[in-house]
């Protein structure tokens, strides 16, 4: 009875396995090698190695993700300045700045920042705060600040394009579209650009754009304007004549356009006159030098309330 227990038992059933796989002619093993096993077979190291490779990968990950989970919970700065230092011991601490975008303005203010974060910890750089510093830059429109890893702090800056020099209480300063002052600039050394005068005149250089672009013939022509009691423009032109505006966005278009089609027609522009006035929707007055003789414009060249004055007289 003992005898028939045993074989009833685990090691009975193995060979009688093995004895019907036998007879059948298979030969195979019950259990089958995976396709991991026989690439750790290749492998030039040991399986005890391997595990410990994978011990310490463990660690590592838990370890990275405990710093994380501490810097984004705001445990106290002590904690978050260990974590911190760990990453600096370990290589992750700036060394190289790289600063890109920039074309026109002085590079030294951008890196001057940039360079106040070498030798920090790439885990303490406050990027926010680096990228507001950039933002207080005149010429700097947009900055996207950003780490490259192991130690390389990234400046990616969207420059503003100048399209004016704004001259205001003596001095010059290069402005941009939205009035944005972006540099000083001296007499001797003025851009290609139009120059906008008087107080807030900056303010209303998109407003100006705007204006000649209802007149694209006389923009090329422009020399600068003057904003005038905050309220119109007086526009000055490359030959040297003035022409006052109305106020109001409608009525200075309209003066604009009728302005631009009388010069089109009878080529007002270059012809000696001091100034053209249009502030009074029914006159169109035509300032000429002291002294000259009034030159009658050619037909349809003004409206019938037409005036010509010499320099002194009251329009």
């Amino acid at each position: 009875m003992a005898e028939a227990r045993i074989r009833r038992g685990g090691t009975a059933r193995l060979s009688s396995a093995k004895g019907r796989a036998t007879r059948n002619g298979r030969g195979r093993a019950l259990k089958r090698q995976s396709s991991l096993d026989r690439l750790i077979d290749y492998l030039p190291v040991s399986e005890a190695t391997l595990q410990r490779m994978a011990s310490w990968a463990i660690v590592g990950i838990v370890g990275g993700g405990v710093i994380a989970v501490a810097i984004f919970l705001g445990l106290p700065d002590m904690a978050r300045q260990q974590a911190a230092d760990l990453a600096a011991r370990a290589g992750f601490e700036v060394e190289k700045v790289e600063v890109r975008g920039v074309e026109r303005m002085d590079e030294l203010p951008v890196y001057n920042i940039a360079l106040g974060q070498v030798d920090r910890s790439m885990l303490s750089l406050d990027l926010p705060k680096v990228r507001a510093e950039m933002l207080h830059l005149g010429w700097v429109k947009d900055a996207r600040i950003s780490r490259r890893l192991p130690d390389t702090l990234v400046v990616d800056i969207v420059e503003r394009d100048p399209v004016a020099v704004w001259q205001h209480e003596g001095q010059l300063h290069l402005i941009d579209v939205a009035g944005v002052v972006l540099q000083s600039v001296s007499a001797g050394a003025m851009p290609d650009l139009p120059l906008v005068v008087g107080p807030n005149a900056n303010r209303q250089t998109a407003g100006l754009n705007k204006l000649m672009e209802n007149a694209p013939a006389l923009k090329p022509m422009l020399a600068g304007a003057t904003w005038v009691g905050n309220r119109r423009w007086d526009l000055r032109f490359q030959s040297g004549e003035t022409l006052s505006l109305p106020e109001g966005d409608k009525d200075s278009a309209s003066a604009l356009v009728n302005f631009a089609r009388m010069d089109g027609v009878n080529r007002l522009l270059g012809r000696g006159i001091v100034k053209f006035d249009m502030r009074d929707p029914d006159r169109f007055v035509l300032r000429l030098p002291q002294g000259q003789v009034e030159e009658k414009p050619a037909t349809g060249a003004a409206s019938a309330g037409a005036k010509a004055l010499s320099e002194g007289e009251e329009g």
